[in-house]
């Protein structure tokens, strides 16, 4: 049998892997779910290889039906972006850009990054979502979502990384702080202060109790919270708050704050990654903006995060 992207077994197969089993799909698709059942088999036939895993539950993609969905899904959109050209809606691309970042970032960078970005596309659409560092990722696979920008210990599936830089945690400080003068702190020197923190689930959390319980140490923090923005102003003279140096970049430009490295070896290493859907042709604007976020990651990162 000669496949075809438009075919009735290619529609068929992008209906069952869009709902996740074949009852659901045969719903969307007005047949009987004996027909859906064949034009699956037909295209497996087709090309030799098994396309889903038949559960109890439903149908679960394979690595290759995964491949094949997600190419589909490509070219769903692709033919979406050339029907908005000619309608002539869209003079170049899309122009909306959809961002899903992790909460490290909105205090200072994203804001700054989007008010650079639309003095260049002052028409343009700017969407961002503030999530967990998993349901960034999961945003993107979903194509809720154009770019996420978060931070990894382990590199995602299915996503095409755009940036990719390491991004250590750094215990911010006051300039009158005992440690404000160290070109370097230790586990052990953060967690006998008093300690803002954010909650678990957090890559910084997840590090830094990582740390702590390979070392014996117990910490008792003063307060905790899953807004940085709100834990930023809460440093005072004796208090550390540990993140991203990109989340207070600016207040250590401005000499509010100074950004202390821990010594080599005591954290776990993180990533730093600007993420899309792997597969996908990214619209001419959201491409722009990838590389104006990556840009700014770079023009960012200090040579020293401590600043006298």
């Amino acid at each position: 049998m000669k496949v075809s992207l438009l075919s009735s077994p290619m529609r068929h197969f992008a209906a069952v892997a869009e709902a996740g089993s074949v009852s659901r799909a045969a719903g969307y698709l007005h047949v009987a779910g004996s027909a859906v059942s064949r034009q699956v088999a037909a295209l497996e036939d087709a090309l030799g290889v098994a396309l889903f895993e038949r559960r109890q539950r439903g149908m679960r993609l394979t690595e290759a039906g995964e491949r094949l969905a997600a190419h589909l899904r490509n070219v769903a959109e692709e033919g979406e972006q050339a029907l908005e050209m000619v309608r002539g809606q869209h003079a170049v691309g899309r122009r909306q850009v959809r961002i899903a970042c992790t909460e490290g970032f909105v205090a200072g960078f994203v804001p700054a990054v989007m008010v650079h970005f639309r003095e260049a596309h002052p028409d343009a659409l700017m969407q961002f979502s503030v999530v967990a560092p998993d349901e960034a990722v999961a945003l993107v696979l979903r194509k809720e979502a154009d770019l996420a920008l978060t931070y990894r210990v382990a590199p995602p599936k299915g996503c095409t990384v755009h940036h990719d830089s390491a991004a250590p945690l750094v215990a911010l400080v006051r300039k009158g702080h005992p440690l404000a003068r160290r070109r370097s702190v230790t586990v052990a020197d953060v967690a006998a202060c008093p300690l803002l923190l954010n909650e678990r689930g957090t890559t910084s959390r997840l590090l830094f109790d990582m740390a702590c319980s390979l070392r014996g140490l117990a910490y008792e923090p003063i307060v905790v919270g899953n807004s940085l923005a709100v834990l930023l102003p809460m440093v005072r003279e004796r208090e550390v708050l540990m993140a991203g140096y990109l989340t207070a970049a600016h207040l250590v430009a401005q000499g509010d704050l100074v950004a202390l490295p821990f010594t080599r070896g005591e954290l776990p290493p993180r990533r730093l990654q600007l993420l899309s859907l792997e597969g996908r042709t990214l619209p001419p604007l959201v491409q722009h903006c990838s590389r104006v976020m990556a840009e700014a990651i770079r023009a960012a990162a200090p040579h020293r995060a401590r600043k006298a």
